[in-house]
């Protein structure tokens, strides 16, 4: 099966070796995503403002594949403090509806660019 590059200009721009996404039949795998502003490439300040950068970058590439966040089938949420997973809760309630997807966090020392948070996904798209 071939592989599509998903690109978009409205989540940050890789700053590495890799895809902001990568489809292959109905599957699209989504890098992590860090709070970084698509426009100035700018961390965003605090946990809070982090949590929701990161949750409207993994947005816009969902979108740029041909889905949303409600095509998650899997979610991993990386942080430096587990004390702010409440917070990733909250915000991620906001932006998915039940069913949820399987999820699984991970406590951290380090994310690039001092990040507090990042999340990636695995999207199935119908």
């Amino acid at each position: 099966m071939p592989r599509q590059i998903i690109q978009t200009p409205n989540a940050p721009a890789a700053i590495g070796t890799y895809s902001q996404a990568v489809k292959v039949g109905n599957t699209v795998y989504c890098s992590g995503q860090i709070g970084l502003d698509p426009k100035t490439m700018q961390m965003a300040d605090g946990i809070d403002a982090q949590i929701r950068r990161v949750l409207d970058n993994l947005k816009a590439v969902a979108e740029a594949a041909g889905g949303t966040l409600n095509d998650a089938v899997r979610i991993t949420v990386f942080l430096t403090d587990l004390k702010h997973f409440a917070k990733v809760n909250e915000s991620m309630a906001t932006y998915l509806k039940e069913p949820y997807p399987a999820r699984a966090a991970v406590g951290v020392a380090s994310l690039p660019r001092d990040a507090l948070v990042e999340i990636d996904a695995v999207l199935c798209l119908a």
